[in-house]
C-alpha cells in the first residue's frame, strides 16, 4: 500500500477509471477542491472515467444533479447507476409487478422502465398491504433510526416480501452531516429475517454495468482499470472482489478515524488501524481526490 498525494502520480498507469461520486468528488452539496480538476487532467492525458455510484437515481437525473453541484460533463465519459442496475431488474420482475415503494418521492424517476429493456414488465406503486414486493430507495427521514421501519417490515417479512435496494450505502456525510441510506434498511430487514436483493456496489450487477459503460467508448482489461473510492463496505469491497486495483481515499467516510484534515494527507499510524479494523487493502491511498 502506497500513500499518495495526487492521481496524477500513478493514473498513466491506467486507461480508465471506475470513481465513486460522493465521498470522493463530492460532499453532497458542493465538489471537493481539486477534484473536478483531477479527472478533467486524466481525461485530457487520453484516460476514460466512468463514474461508478450507488444513487437509486437513473442515470440522466444523476447528471443533471452533479452538474448543479459544480461537476461538469468534461470530467467523465459516462455513469452507472446503482439505480440503473437495480431499475433493469425491477422490470425483469425481480420483486413481482405490484410493489410498495419506501423512499422519497424525489425517486419517482426510478419508475420509468429503462431505455435498455425492450419489454418491460409494467410495475405499480401500492400500498404495502396490497404489495407483492418492496422497492428501497431510501430513507422518508434519512436522521430517524432505520429501526422506526420494523413494524412494516415485520408485516412484510411474515408475507415473505423480498426487498430491492436500491443504493447499498449504509450512510453518507452530505455537507459535513451524517444521513442513513437505503442500504441501512435493507440491512435491518435481513436482519429481521427478510430477503434483500442488492444491485450496487459492492455487488456485482453495477460493475457489469461500469464495463459495458466503457466498453462502449473503449476496449480495457481489468488490469488497466483503477477504481476509486472511500466506502470500504462498498467501494473497497467491490474493487478486491472484482480484483480492480483501488485508491482508497481516507477523506470520506473515514476522515476521522484515519485523522485526514481537508486537503491533507492521514496520520500513517492510524490509517493502518483503520484498514486493518474495516479489512481494506489498497493499492493506493489518499486523503482527497486531487
Amino acid at each position: 500500500m502506497q500513500i499518495i498525494h495526487a492521481l496524477s502520480e500513478v493514473s498513466d498507469r491506467y486507461r480508465a477509471l471506475f470513481v465513486d461520486l460522493w465521498g470522493c468528488v463530492h460532499d453532497g452539496v458542493r465538489p471537493y477542491p481539486g477534484a473536478v480538476e483531477a479527472l478533467r487532467a486524466y481525461r485530457q492525458g487520453g484516460g476514460h472515467v466512468i463514474l461508478v455510484t450507488n444513487s437509486p437515481r437513473p442515470r440522466a437525473g444523476v447528471a443533471e444533479q452533479i452538474v448543479e453541484m459544480g461537476v461538469t460533463e468534461d470530467a467523465y465519459d459516462d455513469i452507472a447507476t446503482s439505480g440503473d442496475s437495480a431499475r433493469t431488474a425491477m422490470y425483469r420482475g425481480a420483486v413481482g409487478t405490484r410493489v410498495w415503494h419506501l423512499g422519497p418521492e424525489f425517486d419517482a424517476g426510478f419508475f420509468q422502465p429503462p431505455a435498455v429493456l425492450d419489454d418491460p414488465l409494467a410495475v405499480e406503486r401500492v400500498p404495502l398491504e396490497q404489495a407483492e414486493g418492496i422497492v428501497c430507495t431510501g430513507p422518508l427521514d434519512p436522521f430517524a433510526d432505520p429501526s422506526v421501519m420494523r413494524p412494516q417490515f415485520l408485516a412484510a417479512k411474515t408475507r415473505g416480501l423480498k426487498l430491492l435496494c436500491a443504493n447499498p450505502d449504509i450512510v453518507v456525510d452530505r455537507g459535513g452531516v451524517r444521513e442513513w441510506c437505503a442500504g441501512a434498511y435493507a440491512e435491518l430487514y435481513t436482519e429481521m429475517g427478510g430477503e434483500s436483493l442488492y444491485f450496487g456496489k459492492p455487488h456485482p450487477p453495477i460493475y457489469d454495468l461500469a464495463r459495458r459503460r466503457l466498453g462502449q467508448i473503449a476496449d480495457v482489461s481489468d488490469a488497466s482499470i483503477l477504481a476509486i473510492g472511500d466506502g470500504p463496505a462498498t467501494d473497497a469491497a467491490g474493487a478486491m472482489g472484482e480484483d480492480l486495483d483501488l485508491l482508497f481515499i481516507s477523506g470520506g467516510l473515514g476522515a476521522e478515524e484515519t485523522a485526514t484534515p481537508e486537503g491533507g494527507d492521514p496520520d500513517p499510524d492510524k490509517l493502518d488501524t483503520y484498514l486493518a479494523a474495516t479489512g481494506v487493502a489498497p493499492t493506493y491511498v489518499i486523503g482527497t481526490l486531487r
